[in-house]
């Protein structure tokens, strides 16, 4: 699986393309951020990201965890997005089917 490590310091665009693309050819990846100012450029990247897919009819969900990771012999805690496509399709798709469902009801 494909992990991209955000700092504080990453640009959000760089990282939301980034995303996009991982999501293009992997279907999935993992955001790693460690430390306020990265998990807050991650979920901003994400963000972003969710808009370039948007167009291509792809909506994306975020599953966030925590890791222990080693950094330079000292464990960190970091918090990990797995970034995966809706099972429900667009958010316009769910709101049409949802439609469909109601009028079939009637």
């Amino acid at each position: 699986m494909s992990l991209i490590k955000v700092s504080a310091r990453s640009r959000t665009a760089a990282v939301a393309g980034a995303i996009a693309g991982m999501m293009r050819e992997n279907n999935q990846v993992e955001v790693q951020a460690i430390g306020a100012g990265a998990v807050n450029q991650s979920i901003k990247a994400l963000i972003i990201a969710k808009g370039y897919l948007a167009e291509e009819g792809i909506d994306l969900v975020c599953t966030p965890s925590f890791v222990e990771v080693d950094i330079g012999g000292q464990e960190r805690t970091a918090i990990r997005l797995l970034v995966e496509p809706s099972p429900f399709g667009t958010i316009n798709e769910l709101i049409h089917h949802g439609s469909q469902i109601k009028l079939e009801e009637q």
